[in-house]
């Protein structure tokens, strides 16, 4: 990964969280908390998600650059939608620590050295090594990704249904 390359994964990952208040903010609750299905997540759960993700990659970050050979936790995101009170906070605390946690998160990632990209952890999801270079790609794609499932939701819960809606997407 170049240092160019790295630079726009930051500026996008930096983006994110805003581009996700502006999409949630001011919305009803109706709206909010609509599912599409029960097994399905809410714009709520999504923004609980995207905040728990954001510990998730920063703890990840921290061990693949200072710890030696890391083996990284796996995340069981249902799971931890479905038993960690995802429907209790509010949408601005949601963001405020989506927003929070993700500018710690590039504090640490703008000191690195190019060297520092290619440290990592071992994934068990991904039965190998998982690169800080990766984990900032993942993490640049993240919000945008679950960005249109939020979009898609608000469609569904105004009465139009698009395709795809709903569903969850697995990166990380």
């Amino acid at each position: 990964m170049t240092a160019q390359d790295f630079k726009k994964l930051l500026d996008a990952a930096e983006k994110s969280p805003e581009q996700v208040a502006r999409a949630v903010m001011g919305l009803p609750a109706k709206v909010l908390q609509y599912k599409p299905a029960p097994d399905k997540w809410s714009v709520q759960e999504i923004l609980a998600h995207l905040a728990d993700s954001e510990l998730v990659y920063g703890y990840r970050l921290r061990q693949a650059i200072a710890d030696k050979e890391p083996t990284f936790a796996p995340i069981d995101q249902d799971a931890w939608a479905a038993k960690l009170g995802y429907m209790e906070p509010t949408t601005p605390e949601l963001i405020a620590l989506y927003s929070l946690l993700r500018r710690a998160n590039l504090r640490v990632l703008r000191r690195l050295m190019p060297a520092d990209l290619d440290k990592g952890g071992f994934h068990p999801e991904h039965k190998r090594k998982v690169t800080v270079a990766e984990i900032v790609e993942m993490m640049a794609k993240h919000g945008p990704s679950h960005l249109e499932q939020i979009e898609r939701l608000k469609q569904m819960a105004g009465g139009s249904t698009p395709p795809r809606a709903g569903k969850k997407p697995r990166v990380h």
